[in-house]
C-alpha cells in the first residue's frame, strides 16, 4: 500500500558547520526525511553531494558526521540550509510552502561576507526570495546533487561544482 502523502512542519535541526577560516558557504534547502533520520545534511545515499565534494577536493568520501564536518571545516566550506523551517510533503523541494527562513546572518558573523553557492534551483530560488536583499550578497546557482536530477551525472556535477570551488578554495591568503 502506498504512503499517503501528507504536509508536516520541517525545523531545520542541524547547526551550520562553519568557522573563521570558512571561504565559501553552500546551502541547501531544507533537509530531507533521510537527512533528519541520520542527524545530518545530505544523509541520503543517493543524494551525490559528499561524493561530488570529496572528488572536487581530492579527498576520500566522508562517512561519519565527524568526518563530513571535518572534510568541510579542512576545505574551508560552510554548510547550512536556506530554510529554518517550511511545510513540506516528504522530501519534495516543489511542495515547500511556508517558509521561515534560515539566520544566515549568524554565520556569516563568523565567516565574514563569503561567495554563497545554492545547491539546486529551489535553494536558490528561496535564497533570492528570503535572503539576497537583506544581506547584500548574490548567490550561484549550482546543479543539484539530489537524486532527483538524474540528467546531471556525477561527473557533470563534479566539473560543475568544481570549477566554482575550487578558484574560491585556492585562493592565497590563508595563513597556511
Amino acid at each position: 500500500m502506498k504512503e499517503e502523502k501528507k504536509w508536516e512542519r520541517v525545523t531545520q535541526e542541524f547547526a551550520p558547520v562553519c568557522d573563521e577560516n570558512s571561504r565559501v558557504l553552500i546551502l541547501g534547502t531544507a533537509p530531507s526525511r533521510k537527512s533528519r533520520e541520520v542527524g545530518f545534511y545530505y544523509g541520503h545515499p543517493q543524494n551525490r553531494f559528499w561524493k561530488m565534494l570529496a572528488a572536487v577536493t581530492g579527498e576520500e568520501v566522508p562517512q561519519t558526521i565527524e568526518e563530513k564536518k571535518a572534510l568541510l571545516l579542512r576545505n574551508h566550506i560552510a554548510l547550512h540550509d536556506v530554510i529554518h523551517s517550511c511545510d513540506i510533503i516528504g522530501s519534495s523541494d516543489s511542495s515547500i510552502r511556508n517558509v521561515e527562513p534560515a539566520d544566515l546572518e549568524r554565520i556569516l558573523a563568523v565567516t565574514g561576507n563569503i561567495p554563497i553557492l545554492c545547491n539546486g534551483g529551489t535553494s536558490y530560488k528561496l535564497f533570492v526570495k528570503h535572503q539576497e536583499k537583506r544581506l547584500g550578497i548574490q548567490a550561484q546557482q549550482m546543479p543539484s546533487t539530489s537524486p532527483a536530477n538524474a540528467a546531471w551525472k556525477l561527473d557533470m556535477l563534479v566539473e560543475a561544482w568544481g570549477e566554482a570551488l575550487l578558484p574560491i578554495l585556492n585562493r592565497e591568503g590563508d595563513g597556511e
